[in-house]
């Protein structure tokens, strides 16, 4: 099959973004062992090339939008799934410490597997609860960025994540649609938490 990168690398460039060559490679074996895997386990609804490389990639990539990725900053993808956003994040920001966590055992050996494969240092995939993560010293408090593409609700998503952010931290969270009446609901349970919310990044992806 022809891949074609042409439009991916164009609105990459908008948000000054650039891909060498084994990047964008890392990128193509990444979308062929999704979609192999997701014939027999249930990772995605979206498997068109060029879907993948907007809805998936390119969204999860959208995160500089928010954060100066270009530096070591260790990040904490809770509820990763097929590995969204935390590894094209770390394809993409190879300086970047990842760990990808998801309580699902068999999401997160698909995940070392791709891990290999794309032979990336610097990340790992675990499996657990954010509940009973959150209460492990490795991963309590020690992480610059917090980053999650579920669709729970905010207050609930920052039970969830901002136990993994360090003071001075961030968590943020991708959220698609109108999302400003979620975010003024979850404005106390974040203050309870200790945090406080900072901004709202708005942007598009295509059409």
């Amino acid at each position: 099959m022809e891949y074609n990168f042409d439009k991916f690398i164009h609105e990459l460039e908008q948000i000054h973004v650039e891909l060498s060559e084994k990047q964008l490679e890392q990128f193509r074996v990444y979308f062929e062992m999704l979609v192999e895997k997701n014939k027999v386990m249930n990772l995605t609804g979206i498997t068109e090339w060029d879907e993948v490389l907007e809805k998936h990639f390119l969204d999860s990539i959208s995160l500089i939008r928010a954060v100066d990725l270009n530096k070591e900053l260790t990040v904490m993808d809770m509820g990763t799934g097929a590995g969204f956003p935390g590894l094209p994040l770390k394809i993409a920001f190879p300086s970047l410490k990842v760990t990808l966590a998801d309580s699902l055992n068999k999401r997160v050996l698909f995940l070392q597997e791709v891990i290999d494969a794309l032979g990336l240092t610097g990340i790992e995939a675990i499996h657990g609860r954010a509940e009973d993560l959150a209460r492990d010293k490795k991963y309590r408090e020690q992480f610059d960025l917090s980053v999650s593409r579920a669709v729970a609700n905010l207050s609930t998503l920052s039970e969830y994540c901002l136990p993994f952010v360090k003071i001075g931290g961030q968590f943020i969270s991708y959220k698609s649609g109108e999302c400003d009446e979620e975010v003024a609901a979850s404005k106390s349970a974040v203050f309870l938490l200790g945090g406080k919310i900072s901004s709202v990044v708005k942007f598009e992806l295509g059409e």
